[in-house]
């Protein structure tokens, strides 16, 4: 049995499930950082519909829509508003 943990940091929010997790961001980003599925993540910024991502280290900028992978992880943007950033983590 696989069991995900994820934390969720000051000002963001977290939810892990067996396909991965979902943080949701505030869309100011700044030092927010949650740590999921073993790594740190953080938004750095957002331009454009393109979220700049730290993951493990990190950095990847990703459009609403896309992903790719960071720190061994697949890094998706599901969407971006006024106010969030919504980020799929999976392994």
């Amino acid at each position: 049995m696989l069991v995900l943990v994820g934390c969720g940091g000051q000002g963001s929010s977290t939810n892990c499930g067996l396909d991965g997790c979902t943080v949701t961001f505030p869309r100011s980003g700044g030092q927010t950082a949650v740590s999921v599925l073993g790594v740190q993540a953080r938004l750095v910024d957002v331009q454009n519909g393109t979220a700049r991502l730290e993951v493990a280290g990190q950095q990847v900028s990703v459009p609403v829509g896309g992903q790719t992978e960071a720190g061994g992880l697949q890094v998706g943007v599901e969407r971006v508003t006024d106010a969030e950033v919504v980020v799929r983590l999976r392994v």
